[in-house]
């Protein structure tokens, strides 16, 4: 039949028995003629449980002892699985991410795959076993643990159903499939049953926490179709049935659909950010290089830029960065930065937050942004900052306005309406 790679979330295995049940699910799909790779992530809270012990050893852990550390987990959870498997009648063997092996480079905790060797995995399959690989982990040239960074399971998960050349890379969570909204936010949200790998690319990255950014830039490249699917309804609902359950996100989107579809497809939020001002810097070439490039050197992800327009020599630059690298951030413009570019003063705010809107019809419909900021503006809702591609809106607005801000949206684009 068809090779399909399964990952299964921390909720998913989250106690003895939703392994089993995990289990059973492989063993449905395998009854049915199907070769399965399995990635399944540590246990629910288990990472941040490791992380905290770590820093109550070191408060700043070494990134390299503590990815040894995090990839625990997982290793953990293919033991038990392949146990479960095993106790199921099945042939199972789990691998950690370094016996595969999934090469990565060297950046301790949030590494990028490099290369995948596939033959021991091609081997069993081939003698009918399920391979159940430790997903969020990997190994450097000099062979040391190395981890993804948080979601990196589903990384490892597309990435191996790209080496296999999987028919379908199946993401099993704790919801069932893609939403126009977070549900808990807006009830009326509605699941799509397609989504093209664009917009999901920039969901993700506008706040989306169904999938890993990073597994869906994968997914893209090398053109996996990826199906979200939940790991908590009956887990011997029918083959048939489950294949076409939650949202198939497609690299191709149907023209017949596209004629019908919504001009907007989602609202996506993202809590986790903080904005940096660098205030009064010299407006001459190679001043953006000189204040980002150091903050690139850092592995820190810079998102929404704006710099102002210039005036007696001088402007003033802001960005937007991942909440948890913000006193990084401030460290490195503030002694580094800032006695080289001879800046004013350098302000933050850790209390914004991105909220966007997402859909392929951008491209073809006009006025959108202006229904957008209409919409916000009727509710006091202050835009602090705009950034745009070809089918994404993203505003930086105060925090305490996201919720708000997404409601509002969400009708005003009438996504609760199929």
């Amino acid at each position: 039949m068809a090779l399909i790679v399964q990952k299964y979330g921390g909720t998913s295995v989250g106690s003895a028995e939703r392994i089993r049940n995990v289990a059973r699910r492989v063993a449905k799909w395998r009854a049915a003629g199907h070769d399965l790779v399995v990635v399944p992530s540590a246990m629910a809270g288990e990472t941040n449980r490791l992380i905290g012990l770590a820093k109550e050893i070191q408060p700043q852990p070494d990134p390299r002892e503590l990815d040894v550390v995090a990839a625990t987990g997982e290793q953990v959870t293919i033991g038990l699985l392949s146990m479960a498997l095993l106790e199921l009648g099945l042939k199972a063997k789990s691998y950690s991410g370094w016996q595969v092996k999934i090469s990565t480079d060297s950046a301790f905790t949030k590494a990028r795959i490099t290369t995948i060797e596939d033959t021991a995995i091609r081997r069993d399959l081939a003698a009918g076993t399920v391979v159940v690989v430790a997903g969020f982990q990997g190994v450097d040239q000099a062979g040391n643990i190395t981890t993804l960074g948080r979601g990196g399971s589903d990384t490892s998960a597309v990435a191996l159903a790209a080496a296999l050349k999987a028919s379908e890379c199946q993401i099993f969570t704790d919801v069932d499939g893609v939403y126009t909204t977070d549900p808990r936010i807006v009830p009326e949200a509605r699941r799509l049953r397609t989504v093209t790998f664009e917009e999901m690319l920039e969901m993700a990255g506008a706040g989306s926490k169904v999938l890993q950014i990073r597994s869906v830039e994968f997914a893209g490249k090398y053109r996996v179709p990826t199906r979200v699917l939940s790991s908590l309804t009956d887990p011997m609902m029918p083959v048939a049935e489950e294949a076409q359950a939650g949202t198939l996100i497609t690299f191709e989107e149907d023209p017949i659909m596209a004629m019908e579809k919504a001009v907007i497809s989602g609202v996506a939020f993202n809590r986790d950010e903080a904005k940096i001002t660098v205030h009064d810097v010299p407006d001459r070439p190679g001043i953006a290089y000189a204040i980002l490039g150091p903050i690139a050197d850092a592995s820190i992800d810079v998102d929404v830029i704006v710099q102002n327009v210039g005036h007696d020599g001088m402007t003033d630059m802001t960005f937007t960065v991942h909440r948890n690298d913000y006193a990084k951030a401030m460290k490195i413009l503030k002694t580094q930065v800032q006695p080289h570019i001879k800046c004013r003063d350098i302000s933050g705010d850790e209390r914004i937050a991105k909220v966007s809107i997402v859909g392929m019809g951008m491209r073809s419909h006009a006025g959108i942004a202006a229904q957008m900021f209409r919409t916000l503006a009727e509710e006091g809702i202050n835009i602090q900052m705009i950034s745009t591609s070809e089918i994404k809106i993203t505003v930086v607005i105060e925090e305490k306005y996201t919720e708000l801000a997404v409601r509002v949206l969400h009708k005003a684009f009438e996504l609760e309406q199929a």
